[in-house]
């Protein structure tokens, strides 16, 4: 699809104009850094069920905000980034003191790969890899323990869209 060139300097414009209060927000520590309402979800491991408790986060602000500033995560919890739509996902650990594991989830709800125990305060890319719907964060080692790997399944809502 062609957008029209009036079109995309309006919105050039106004991308340029709410950068700088997006870094803003992203930079400053939240008032409320507690958990959100959680979700069930499951990995369907090789030897097994695995399930958790996930945050999910829907939106831009949520997803630029994610695990940001908090010091703890219970052994049994994560975070699921939803991005709405297959596509090459970046994410780093800027403002994150947990050491995770990011898993890395194409839309039909399968593991593509997983990066295991990112280092925490870091700005170095974590890239998908492919087109991913989905990124779920767990405690560091959580995969290697429970003996998830790529090609395991999610279960979960969003995969089912």
């Amino acid at each position: 699809m062609r957008v029209p060139s009036k079109t995309v300097r309006i919105l050039t414009c106004l991308a340029a104009l709410s950068a700088p209060l997006a870094v803003a927000c992203a930079e400053a520590p939240a008032a409320g850094t507690e958990q959100a309402k959680t979700e069930p979800l499951a990995i369907l491991a090789q030897d097994g069920r695995r399930a958790f408790q996930v945050e999910v986060m829907r939106n831009d602000a949520q997803r630029a905000k994610g695990l940001m500033y908090r010091r703890s995560m219970p052994a049994d919890h994560g975070m699921l980034f939803d991005f709405e739509r297959p596509l090459p996902v970046n994410m780093w650990m800027k403002n994150t003191y947990i050491p995770l594991d990011m898993v890395f989830i194409r839309s039909d709800g399968s593991i593509a790969r997983i990066a295991a125990d990112t280092e925490p305060l870091s700005t170095q890319i974590i890239a998908s890899g492919e087109p991913v719907l989905a990124v779920l964060e767990l405690n560091a080692g959580t995969a290697a323990k429970l003996g998830i790997r790529a090609g395991d399944r999610i279960e979960h809502p969003l995969f089912r869209r």
